[in-house]
C-alpha cells in the first residue's frame, strides 16, 4: 500500500498530498524507535487495534530492560547533538558558518552520519548559501569536531577522517590512504600482493590494522552506555549470506476482530461515522506498517546484494550504488529512497552500519565504475601507451569503450596516483 502510494507521488509530484498518503510517506522515513513509539500511540488511540498475545507476554517479561535502553538512546542523541553546539560555542565563526553547521548538526544521526544531502540543506537554508559554501563549513568545521569522524557521507570518509586525526608514522597513513582511496583493486589478499611490491609487509599489516580500528559509526561511542537497534540484519543461512527484518522487541499489531464484529452489529442499526472511520484507521494502519518493514527489508536487500563483499573482506570493497538505482528497482522517487535511508541501520560482520553509508556514486554515468577500478584502468591505458597519451587522449581511448568521462576525471585519478602529466613521464 504505502509503496503503491508513494509511487504514484514519485511518478507525477503533482497529484494531491492525501492524509493517507502523507501518512505512508512519514511511516517510510521512521527510525525503529519512532515507529514502536507510533505503534504503541495508535494501539492506545485506536480501540480497533491491538497487541497479540505473544508480543505481551515478551513486552512484560523485557519491559525495564527495553525502557532502559530507550531512555539510553535518547539521552545520547541528545547529548550528541548537544556536545557538538557546545562546541561550536567555542569557535569563531562568524554568522554564515554558524547558521550551516547547526543545520549541518541537525543533518546528523546517532551515528555521526550526515543523512541529508547538501542539496537538501541548500532547501533547508532556503538557498542562502551555496553548495560550495555548505561543503567547506562540512569539512573544515564539523568534520573537526569531536568525537572524530562525524560529519561523514560514506564509510570511506569516516575512516579517513579518524586517521588524519591520530598521530600515526605518515608512511603507514600513506598506504592506508591508498587502500581507502581506492588505488587497489580486489579483496585483501591481492591488495597486499600489490602493496607488497612497493612496501614493507609489516608496515601494510599494520596499516590494515589502522583501517580496522576506526570506528564506522563514531557518533555511537559519544556516551557512558551506547545502545541502538538496528531495523535489519545480515546472517548467515546454509552458508548463504541474507538479510532479515529484526522483529524482535517489534510490537506485532492485530485487528480485534471479536469487538469490530461486535460494534459492526450495533453499527446496523445506529451509524457512527466516527467508529466507522476508526475501524477503517485500524485495518489501514495494520498494512500500511506491514508495507513500511517489506519495504525497509527490501531496499536492505537491494543494498546488501550489492555490498555482500564488503562484508566478507577485511578491508573496504563498497560498489557503486545510488539511491537512483534503487529507486528504480523499487519503481519509487530517489527521494521516497532517500527518506527510507534516513535514520536506518544494519547489523554485519563489521558491527552495526548506517544504511545510506553503503551508498556510493559511480565515477562513469554511463559504467558501473568505482574510483578504484577507474584508476586501475588510466593506469594501464599509460603502461600500455605507445605514445604519451595526454588526459584528453586517455578520455577519448576510454569513452570510446562505453565510458562517459570529462578530460578532468581523468586528470583527477591520474594525480591521485601520482602519475606525471604525459609531458612528464
Amino acid at each position: 500500500m504505502a509503496i503503491s502510494l508513494i509511487r504514484e507521488f514519485s511518478q507525477k509530484q503533482k497529484i494531491a498530498l492525501t492524509p493517507q498518503l502523507k501518512k505512508s510517506i512519514d511511516l517510510l522515513q521512521l527510525s525503529r524507535n519512532e515507529i514502536i513509539q507510533k505503534i504503541n500511540h495508535e494501539i492506545e488511540a485506536n480501540p480497533f487495534l491491538e497487541k497479540s498475545p505473544d508480543d505481551l507476554i515478551e513486552t512484560f517479561e523485557n519491559s525495564q530492560s527495553s525502557s532502559s535502553d530507550y531512555q539510553k538512546d535518547i539521552v545520547i542523541n541528545e547529548t550528541l547533538r548537544g556536545n557538538l553546539l557546545n562546541q561550536l560555542n567555542d569557535l569563531n565563526l562568524n554568522d554564515n558558518e554558524g547558521a550551516i553547521a547547526r543545520s549541518i548538526i541537525d543533518s546528523l544521526d546517532e551515528s555521526g552520519a550526515l543523512i541529508d544531502d547538501i542539496s537538501d540543506i541548500e532547501v533547508i537554508l532556503k538557498y542562502k548559501f551555496s553548495y560550495s559554501e555548505i561543503e567547506n563549513v562540512l569539512k573544515t568545521i564539523i568534520q573537526n569536531l569531536e568525537p572524530y569522524g562525524v560529519g561523514f557521507r560514506d564509510i570511506k570518509e569516516t575512516i579517513l577522517i579518524q586517521l588524519k586525526k591520530r598521530e600515526i608514522d605518515p608512511g603507514l597513513f600513506t598506504i592506508a590512504q591508498k587502500i581507502i582511496d581506492g588505488n587497489f583493486v580486489g579483496n585483501i589478499y591481492s591488495i597486499k600482493e600489490k602493496l607488497s611490491e612497493s612496501y614493507n609487509k609489516d608496515l601494510i599489516e599494520k596499516s590494515i590494522e589502522l583501517i580496522k580500528s576506526c570506528d564506522l559509526a563514531p557518533g555511537l561511542d559519544f556516551g557512558s552506555t551506547i545502545y541502538i537497534e538496528p531495523d535489519l540484519v545480515v546472517e548467515n543461512s546454509n552458508q548463504v549470506r541474507k538479510v532479515n527484518f529484526i522483529n524482535d522487541k517489534f510490537p506485532v499489531i492485530n485487528i480485534d476482530h471479536q469487538l469490530v464484529k461486535s460494534v459492526k452489529q450495533e453499527l446496523k442499526n445506529k451509524p457512527n461515522k466516527e467508529l466507522s472511520e476508526k475501524i477503517k484507521d485500524a485495518k489501514w494502519f495494520l498494512k500500511a506498517i506491514k508495507k513500511r518493514n517489506e519495504t525497509v527489508l527490501r531496499v536492505g536487500e537491494i543494498i546488501c546484494n550489492k555490498q555482500f563483499a564488503f562484508f566478507e573482506d577485511e578491508l573496504l570493497e563498497i560498489k557503486p550504488l545510488t539511491n537512483k538505482e534503487i529507486a528504480k528497482q523499487l519503481g519509487v522517487h530517489p527521494s521516497t529512497v532517500s527518506r527510507i535511508l534516513r535514520s536506518k541501520y544494519i547489523q554485519t560482520p563489521r558491527g552495526i552500519i548506517p544504511l545510506k553509508s553503503l551508498l556510493i556514486s559511480s565515477v562513469s554515468k554511463t559504467r558501473n565504475v568505482t574510483p578504484i577500478q577507474l584508476m586501475e584502468t588510466i593506469k594501464l591505458a599509460i603502461q600500455n601507451e605507445k605514445s604519451k597519451l595526454s588526459d584528453q587522449d586517455i578520455a577519448t581511448l576510454l569513452n570510446k569503450r562505453g565510458y562517459n568521462l570529462a578530460r578532468r576525471t581523468i586528470s583527477k585519478y591520474r594525480l591521485k596516483m601520482n602519475i606525471p602529466s604525459s609531458r612528464k613521464r
